[in-house]
């Protein structure tokens, strides 16, 4: 059994949803913790109803009489209605927004499904006002240890001043993500047979399942050869081209399978960033496995984790109302590469970059520093390490990925 471990973004989805009487919905991958989350929240209430639109009796209880989930409230507690892959519904959006809009009394209601929620949220008006949509991503390294998160700059603040204390047994945790991956039933689960039937389970779930439903494509044997061909080609310029020539298929069937797997939250795609970088990349980008327990080269996995902390990191603060954060990355036309720039409100904010066993700080970072507005680089790397290099009253901190990663979301 997954352990019930607090999550990062409870706190925010009471007090930024619920406290405003605005309806939370939750996407993100499937089984990365939603059903879990929402039934922690639903126990801290003490008072509502959780409903999974895969047992009948809902079905028929919401078809016939929507409004007749809302349970009557007790003691004076507002009760919380949780609505479990309602969006398989054809009219879920419809008998929702009817439901909110005739309360009687008060209630709060959240909307877990999978990334289909997230998609089918998108193209239609009929909620808007009414929610605030939160992603829940598998967990990360602070997020194995508590649920706090700081906002970011006073993370950023904390993180180059070493302001946190470096927790004993986060070698470790860094460890398990590395080795298991951070999903939550097979990281906490710490056995290695019982991971690989599970990826192997949720990888059939994905592409059998939700991309059957998504997509409607009768050949799908060719998607997962495709998604067997994805691991190898992690964090290195993505050619659509070459993909579409292995698979023997045509660009535009390569981009709109990927396309897909991106809305399922399979995989997730870091594009180059060009404002005021002279000769960099426009066109291909990289990409990165939600998963990357998949990914057998150590390198390529460890920087798939440093992507997946920081697009959390990155989604989180959007969530949150706290900017409009974005991941990119750097390289010019001369093969000098930045792993990775966050931005914030449009403009650069933290450049970083992943080196596995390397402390040295990298000959990148003078092709790129002084053309960004920011003044502060990361380093992260995957051994222990901590130095801070100043030049030109810009610095780069080199820091070891199980202490770095800790100050983020």
């Amino acid at each position: 059994m997954v352990r019930m471990k607090p999550r990062s973004i409870s706190r925010p989805i009471e007090a930024l949803a619920f406290s405003r009487h605005k309806m939370a919905l939750v996407s993100g991958p499937r089984q990365c913790g939603k059903t879990t989350l929402a039934r922690m929240l639903l126990a801290q209430r003490k008072t509502g109803a959780y409903y999974n639109w895969d047992k009948a009796e809902f079905r028929r209880l919401w078809t016939l009489t929507p409004s007749a989930i809302v349970p009557v409230a007790k003691d004076g507690q507002t009760p919380l209605v949780v609505l479990d892959e309602i969006h398989k519904d054809r009219l879920w959006k419809r008998n929702l927004k009817g439901v909110y809009d005739t309360l009687d009394n008060p209630c709060d209601i959240l909307v877990t499904g999978s990334a289909r929620l997230n998609v089918y949220m998108k193209g239609s008006d009929s909620l808007l006002g009414r929610h605030l949509g939160f992603r829940l991503h598998p967990f990360s390294l602070r997020e194995m240890r508590r649920s706090d998160v700081l906002d970011p700059d006073t993370m950023l603040d904390a993180l180059f001043g070493r302001g946190q204390h470096k927790a004993g047994g986060v070698e470790d945790d860094l460890a398990s993500l590395l080795r298991y991956g951070p999903f939550p039933e097979p990281l906490f689960a710490q056995d290695a047979a019982q991971a690989r039937l599970w990826r192997r389970n949720r990888e059939q779930l994905v592409i059998r399942q939700d991309l059957r439903d998504l997509s409607r494509l009768p050949d799908l044997g060719r998607i997962e050869t495709m998604t067997s061909l994805l691991p190898e080609r992690v964090g290195s310029m993505f050619s659509l081209s070459s993909l579409a020539r292995d698979l023997e298929v045509s660009l535009p069937t390569i981009k709109r399978w990927l396309g897909y797997l991106k809305m399922l939250y399979y995989l997730f795609e870091v594009r180059p960033y060009s404002k005021r970088i002279t000769r960099s990349i426009r066109r291909e980008g990289k990409i990165y496995l939600w998963d990357y327990a998949w990914i057998k080269d150590p390198a390529a996995r460890f920087e798939n984790l440093v992507a997946c902390h920081l697009l959390k990191a990155c989604h989180f603060w959007t969530d949150t109302g706290q900017g409009e954060f974005e991941l990119f990355f750097l390289r010019n036309k001369d093969g000098r590469e930045i792993d990775f720039l966050i931005v914030r409100d449009g403009e650069p904010w933290l450049p970083v970059e992943a080196k596995f066993r390397d402390t040295d700080l990298s000959a990148n970072w003078p092709a790129f520093l002084n053309l960004l507005p920011c003044k502060r680089g990361l380093q992260v790397v995957s051994g222990p390490a901590w130095q801070v290099h100043r030049h030109d009253g810009r610095e780069v901190l080199v820091a070891g990925a199980a202490e770095a990663l800790d100050y983020l979301v």
